[in-house]
C-alpha cells in the first residue's frame, strides 16, 4: 500500500496499527430535510437556500449551506463566465493564472519524488507559457516594479491598482518603446500620488525605485502631455498633515499653520515655490509665533520637507513681511482639526 492512496489517506492513524479492531465508518450524508426539531415535538424542519431551522421556534439547525446554483455570471446569459478569484490590473494576466504546488498536495500529504519531478516540469512550462510576446514580458516588468515601488512607499491597493492601468495605457500608446521600463512604473506612481493630492515627493518614489530623478521627471512629462492626465497643481496644505507628524507638534501649531496655508497671502507666496516648503515656512512661522504650546528647529523641517535650510528661512522671512490673519487661543477648536483630517 502506497502512501498517496485514498485507502491509506481515509483510515486515522491511530487505527493503522492494529488491524483487528474494525474502522467505524461515519455517515456524512447531510441531513434530511424532513427531519423534526429537536426542541419542539413531530415539528419539521423548514431548509431554504441559507439555512435549516424549526419554523415552530424558530431553532436554526444549519447554516451556511452551499450554493447549488450556476457557477457562471448571470450578467449576460449569452456569455456565461465562470466564477473565480476578482481580476486586478496588477497582474500582466489580470489575476487569472495557475498556481502549482510544490511539496505537498490538496490534502496536506506529501507528494513522491516522481510526482514532485513532474510538477517541476509543469512548473518550468507554465512559467515559459505566461508570456506570449515581448510586450508581456516588459508589462509583467513594469507592473511588478509598480507592486515593488507600492510596497516600499507604503501606497494602498487602489493607487497601485491605478497607477498599473496607467502603466497599461501608456503601453498600448507605444510610449514605453526607448525608454526604461523602472522609470515609466515609478513616473505611473508618482502621477497616480499627484492625481489624488497625496504628499509623496518625487525624489523618494525615485529612491523607492532606483532610478535617477530626473529620468522619473521626463516620464512623468511624458504621462501627463501624452495622456492628458489633468493633474492638479501641488498645494501646501497637501504638505502640511505629513510635515506637522514628522516633527511632532503640537495641536496649537497645527491649526495656526493650516490657518496661515489657507489664507491668500500664503496663496500668493506659494507661487512660483515648492509647495512642501511653503507647507514648512506655516508651521516654523505658527511654531515661533506660539512658543508656549512647542518649537520645532529648522533643521528639523528642513529635512522632513526636503529642502534647505536656506529655503525655509526665506519662506520665514517673507511671511513676517506680509500682513497674515491673526491668532488668538480662544478660537481654537479641535473639531476644526477632525474636520480637517489632521493626523
Amino acid at each position: 500500500m502506497y502512501l498517496d492512496s485514498p485507502s491509506y489517506a481515509a483510515v486515522p492513524t491511530d487505527q493503522c496499527t492494529v488491524s483487528d479492531q474494525p474502522v467505524d465508518v461515519v455517515d456524512e450524508s447531510p441531513s434530511n430535510e424532513h427531519d423534526c426539531c429537536s426542541e419542539c415535538d413531530d415539528v419539521p424542519l423548514v431548509s431554504d437556500d441559507t439555512e435549516t431551522y424549526c419554523p415552530d421556534c424558530g431553532l436554526i439547525v444549519e447554516d451556511v449551506g452551499l450554493d447549488h446554483g450556476p457557477e457562471w455570471t448571470p450578467y449576460d446569459e449569452a456569455e456565461r463566465r465562470r466564477v473565480g478569484s476578482p481580476i486586478t490590473p496588477m497582474r500582466h494576466d489580470w489575476g487569472v493564472s495557475a498556481e502549482i504546488g510544490l511539496f505537498r498536495d490538496g490534502h496536506g500529504r506529501e507528494l513522491s519524488a516522481a510526482t514532485r519531478a513532474r510538477l517541476r516540469r509543469l512548473r518550468r512550462w507554465n512559467r515559459r507559457a505566461r508570456f506570449e510576446s515581448k510586450a508581456d514580458q516588459n508589462l509583467a516588468h513594469g507592473l511588478g516594479e509598480i507592486r515593488r515601488i507600492g510596497g516600499a512607499l507604503d501606497l494602498a491597493e487602489g493607487i497601485q491598482e491605478e497607477a498599473s492601468q496607467l502603466f497599461r495605457e501608456a503601453q498600448s500608446d507605444d510610449l514605453i518603446r526607448g525608454r526604461s521600463l523602472e522609470s515609466m512604473a515609478s513616473a505611473a506612481v508618482y502621477a497616480v500620488c499627484r492625481r489624488r493630492r497625496l504628499p509623496r515627493f518625487l525624489d523618494e518614489v525615485a529612491e523607492a525605485a532606483r532610478v535617477d530623478r530626473g529620468k522619473v521627471r521626463l516620464a512623468y512629462g511624458v504621462l501627463n502631455r501624452e495622456l492628458s492626465l489633468r493633474i492638479p497643481p501641488a498645494m501646501p496644505p497637501d504638505f502640511l498633515p505629513r510635515l506637522a507628524s514628522s516633527v511632532e507638534v503640537s495641536e496649537q501649531v497645527r491649526e495656526r499653520s493650516a490657518q496661515l496655508c489657507d489664507s491668500d497671502t500664503v496663496i500668493d507666496l506659494a507661487n512660483g515655490r515648492k509647495p512642501a516648503g511653503v507647507a514648512a515656512g506655516c508651521l516654523y512661522f505658527a511654531s515661533r509665533e506660539l512658543e508656549g504650546f512647542g518649537a520645532v528647529t529648522q533643521e528639523q523641517l528642513a529635512t522632513a520637507a526636503r529642502i534647505s535650510e536656506v529655503s525655509l528661512q526665506h519662506v520665514w522671512q517673507d511671511l513676517q513681511d506680509r500682513e497674515l490673519p491673526a491668532w488668538s487661543a480662544e478660537s481654537f477648536d479641535s473639531s476644526t482639526e477632525i474636520e480637517r483630517g489632521l493626523p
